[in-house]
């Protein structure tokens, strides 16, 4: 594999290490509009100039992503967020509790905003996260530019956890990915809308409804209209493996994967079988699910049984990606 993205010959993407030299290579591919794959602390990004039309297309080319599912710009800090979107009382005091991490505000987008038009997807709003993760930071000061960047794989499939999984998913679209081992959250953000009246969560993450509400009052979770979202992660059909998946099950048919949680040994059936978290751990659930769900995927078996996750804490993520993963996919 060749380490330079624009040799000639069959393109590839360049493998960039997680040294200070890498990262100012790679924000120097992101300012001349190419893309490039990096680590936060949730998922790998696919990461494109946000304020760049030909860049932010690209994205969506990539990945094969419908175009009116809006992106999420990454910044920094707070003080270069205030300069992309409009912030309320209660958008700051969830970014100065939640910032840098993995939180996504829906906020009103200035009249002049320089971002481009298809990162909102067309509408007034525009979704914008802080990311905690240090390569990420590193990369987006280094970069200056805001930074469009959905998870780096196929549009609607599970999503990637390792620089392995962005090769694998998306080869040579991408041109280079910044190998910075395995992510730590390993479930994409938690996005909530504060456009309105009443702040709505948008998507479940690791950022829980409660924590929120102990700063800003009552927050209504909804699953958002999947024709017209206002941010990612909302189609019905999403984080999909090729093998379909059957939720709730207490036990695996013998040519079925079988994703299991908790103590597992009474658990019968599955001719392949990975657990998320023997100790019954949410976070390393979390954190296992999309290799996990690779893996099995991997195994050759027609469809994946899960067992039931708790609806609780952090578990309302997993199970919100697992409910779309098993949803009827598109025709």
């Amino acid at each position: 594999m060749t380490d330079d993205p624009s040799s000639s010959g069959e393109k590839r993407p360049a493998l960039i290490p997680a040294t200070p030299p890498g990262i100012h290579r790679a924000a120097e591919l992101l300012r001349a509009g190419r893309l490039v794959a990096f680590p936060t602390e949730t998922v790998y990004g696919l990461g494109g100039d946000a304020t760049d039309d030909r860049a932010v297309a690209a994205i969506f080319a990539a990945k094969g992503r419908p175009q009116f599912n809006p992106l999420i710009a990454h910044l920094p800090d707070l003080a270069t967020a205030q300069r992309w979107a409009i912030f309320n009382d209660r958008a700051y005091e969830l970014a100065q509790q939640f910032w840098p991490g993995p939180l996504t505000m829906v906020l009103p987008r200035p009249a002049n905003s320089a971002l481009s038009l298809l990162v909102s997807a067309g509408l007034d709003s525009v979704a914008i996260r802080v990311p905690g993760h240090p390569l990420a930071q590193s990369l987006l000061k280094a970069a200056g530019i805001p930074i469009a960047a959905p998870s780096a794989n196929r549009s609607g499939a599970v999503s990637p956890t390792t620089p392995h999984h962005v090769l694998e998913s998306l080869g040579e679209r991408v041109d280079g990915i910044v190998t910075g081992g395995k992510c730590q959250v390993g479930l994409e953000s938690t996005v909530i809308d504060l456009t309105g009246p009443e702040p709505v969560i948008l998507r479940p993450g690791a950022v829980l409804p409660e924590e929120m509400e102990r700063l800003i009052g009552p927050i209504r979770v909804s699953a958002g209209d999947p024709t017209a979202p206002k941010a990612p992660g909302q189609l019905e059909s999403h984080y999909a493996p090729n093998a379909s998946v059957r939720l709730n099950a207490p036990s695996a048919e013998a040519d079925e994967a079988f994703l299991t949680f908790g103590p597992d040994r009474f658990v019968f059936g599955g001719a392949t079988r990975l657990n998320l978290s023997l100790q019954g751990d949410l976070d390393e659930a979390a954190a296992n699910l999309f290799s996990h769900l690779r893996q099995l995927d991997q195994s050759g078996a027609p469809r994946i049984a899960v067992m039931p996750i708790p609806d609780e804490g952090l578990g309302v993520a997993i199970n919100d990606r697992l409910r779309r993963a098993a949803a009827p996919r598109p025709a």
